[in-house]
């Protein structure tokens, strides 16, 4: 399990009932939006995760649709015990480090 994985479990974990798009995963995880969505699919394809297609008009809203992403039962038990074999220590300057 990479770092970037494991960062974005610990934001999905911060409230597992609750729909995320990519964007706003990538900035509480710290991870670059470049690296969220292949993370994103792999837990997916994994059934770590449900997504679905946000429902708006495009138009209206002056932006395009967002997908947003839920952990499933199976997600947040994988998630938990990933997170809890690998627990992060503190750097020399306080700051996360794996």
């Amino acid at each position: 399990m990479t770092v970037p994985r494991l960062l974005m479990l610990r934001a999905l974990l911060d409230d597992p009932a609750r729909e995320r798009y990519g964007l706003d995963l990538a900035l509480q995880a710290g991870v670059e939006p470049g690296s969220v969505y292949p993370i994103l699919v792999a837990f997916e394809n994994a059934g770590w995760l449900e997504s679905r297609l946000e429902d708006i008009d495009v138009s209206a809203a002056g932006r395009p649709r967002r997908r947003y992403y839920r952990l499933t039962a199976d997600g947040i038990e994988a998630g938990r015990a990933a997170l809890a074999r690998k627990r992060p220590s503190r750097a020399a300057g306080g700051e996360l480090a794996w």
